[in-house]
């Protein structure tokens, strides 16, 4: 017969790893199964790049357009999960009370957003890995240093989602659907996506270019058009808007 108190329960958290990686698993599950949000991760960024590849509707310069094209629609696809889907799904999760719930539980609220962070990263992987297939099967010949590839995402995906979570944590959820959505447009066209920011005049050229979606475009364009090295000027864009994001949103942040 055992010793007594061998089956004794020993009720308590589960280390923080394992709570995270069970987080991130059920934030990516309920973002893949939402269909608002497959339709601006997937479903659009998918229709713009076979559209424009086929269709001469944009000069896009010489060479083929989904040379052009490919680049940008991986900036929108970064964009559309990093920005637009993680502000309207954090949105309403703060206004249904979910963040104060979640918060008050062992999960602490970084481990939170980490586990936010990483579902945004695994469902970003499988938009790139669509967008490539897509681009290969339509005559994409991409050049470049992976490398900065890698490094041009990462910073891109930090930067939208410190936009996208202080959108999230200052506005009301529906302010922040409508707003989210809006800047998904605007940036679309005119953050050199689709319409190469050279058609737009020269001052509208200088202030579109900062922008995070025109720096991520711009960048992976460089690279993996033209085959450049390291595009400094476009990743220091990203890391400042990143620092800036992100510090904003863990200032201004607000759970309930």
């Amino acid at each position: 017969m055992s010793a007594a108190g061998t089956y004794t329960p020993k009720p308590g958290a589960a280390p923080l790893p394992r709570m995270i990686a069970a987080q991130a698993a059920l934030e990516t599950k309920m973002l893949l199964r939402n269909g608002e949000q497959l339709l601006l991760t997937v479903i659009i960024p998918t229709l713009l790049l076979v559209l424009f590849s086929a269709v001469d509707i944009v000069d896009t310069g010489k060479g083929e357009a989904v040379d052009f094209l490919a680049p940008g629609i991986l900036a929108l696809s970064v964009m559309s999960t990093a920005f637009t889907g993680q502000a309207i799904a954090t949105g309403f999760e703060r206004r249904y009370g979910v963040l104060k719930r979640l918060g008050a539980s062992p999960l602490p609220r970084w481990g939170l957003m980490t586990a936010k962070t990483l579902s945004v990263l695994v469902t970003e992987i499988l938009q790139v890995v669509l967008v490539t297939v897509i681009a290969f099967a339509l005559g994409w010949s991409p050049h470049g240093n992976p490398f900065a590839v890698l490094l041009l995402l990462v910073l891109g995906t930090a930067a939208f989602s410190g936009l996208g979570l202080l959108m999230a944590g200052t506005l009301k959820a529906e302010a922040t659907l409508a707003a989210a959505n809006l800047v998904f447009l605007l940036l679309l066209m005119g953050g050199g996506v689709i319409v190469p920011l050279d058609k737009f005049p020269d001052a509208a050229q200088t202030l579109l270019g900062l922008l995070p979606i025109s720096a991520l475009s711009d960048g992976l364009r460089d690279v993996l058009q033209h085959g450049a090295g390291m595009p400094w000027k476009d990743l220091g864009i990203l890391a400042v808007w990143s620092v800036l994001g992100l510090g904003a949103a863990a200032k201004f942040f607000r759970w309930e």
